[in-house]
């Protein structure tokens, strides 16, 4: 008894279940409450009929008017381009029409805009230079920094009517023009011995040829230039192609005492012991290969700088006049 005491009586829940047949006619008065549609009576409004109409497609006559107009409108853009490019080629006609001075292949004004020529071009591509060669001639004079470039150029400009345009003496003058744009950067690079962008120095040059081709000069001595390999190919291809190059050799000792003696006087910022020498690299890595391009072309002349002006002149004069006769130029004034 005393372990019945733990148990404990729990009341049972009691369902109450629907009869089976209460549900069934609950079920079938809630079907039978359902309206039915009869399919051969008129429809009483109640149900909305569909509003939805099937697709229309264009019929291939459709096709055929929209394919006519646009060609037709494609025909007539055509019909407006071609009408603006023989515009344009009869304006371009005209231009080449006008006269120029003699020896100017690209107009007037060409020698203020001068543009690099890129480098993509083919080397067999047909040339189209401000200057035509047949009529100027343009001779290159290289040497080292006081190998007396300056100096041999003014006898020749004396004697044989040339006209003499100093790259350096360019850049100087420009670096001192009020309002340069060019000015700081020619200094800086001036002083400490390194080669100006070659697109201001060929402008400059190709502008100082146009100025002097109006008044009638077509022969020029353009010293101190190309300095690179970049220049001379530019120069030639876009302002005009040399005769030859007048090469001056020169010791660096001597090449040295000169410079020195001549910054007593000159007053030029590049004529101290520091910028000589870096001029001097310069020149043996830089204009080096630009002689031995034009060499290779045989269209070098050296000439032997370390005796006297005099007798230096005297093979000057020699080697000029072999190579303008050898190409056909003109000798005389």
């Amino acid at each position: 008894m005393s372990s019945l005491r733990f148990l404990r009586f729990r009341p049972q829940r009691i369902l109450t279940l629907t009869p089976t047949s209460t549900l069934n006619t609950t079920a079938r008065r809630s079907y039978a409450d359902i309206p039915r549609i009869d399919p051969a009576k008129p429809s009483s409004g109640t149900h909305r009929k569909s509003t939805h109409k099937p697709k229309e497609y264009p019929s291939i006559k459709g096709f055929l008017a929209i394919g006519v107009a646009g060609f037709g409108a494609f025909t007539l853009l055509l019909h407006l381009q071609s009408a603006e490019n023989e515009k344009l080629r009869a304006e371009k006609e005209k231009l080449k029409r006008k006269p120029k001075p003699v020896g100017m292949t690209a107009g007037p004004q060409a020698f203020a805009t001068a543009q690099p020529i890129p480098k993509e071009k083919e080397e067999e591509e047909a040339l189209t230079s401000t200057f035509d060669p047949e009529h100027v001639t343009v001779i290159f004079v290289l040497g080292g920094p006081g190998a007396g470039k300056g100096t041999q150029c003014a006898n020749l400009v004396r004697d044989y009517g040339f006209k003499h345009l100093s790259a350096g003496d360019l850049l100087r003058a420009e670096q001192e023009r009020e309002g340069s744009q060019y000015g700081e950067l020619i200094r800086t690079h001036i002083k400490e011995g390194k080669i100006v962008p070659m697109e201001v120095t060929i402008k400059l040059l190709e502008k100082a040829m146009g100025e002097a081709v109006v008044r009638g000069s077509t022969r020029f001595l353009i010293d101190g230039f190309p300095r690179k390999m970049d220049q001379a190919v530019a120069f030639e291809k876009s302002v005009c192609p040399s005769k030859f190059t007048l090469f001056f050799t020169c010791s660096e000792s001597t090449m040295l005492g000169r410079l020195l003696h001549r910054g007593e006087t000159s007053g030029r910022d590049d004529d101290n012991a520091e910028s000589i020498k870096k001029r001097f690299r310069t020149f043996v890595e830089t204009s080096m290969p630009v002689v031995e391009y034009f060499e290779g072309k045989g269209k070098v002349l050296k000439v032997s700088c370390e005796d006297s002006i005099e007798a230096v002149y005297g093979q000057v004069r020699s080697r000029v006049e072999e190579g303008l006769k050898k190409r056909g130029a003109p000798i005389a004034k």
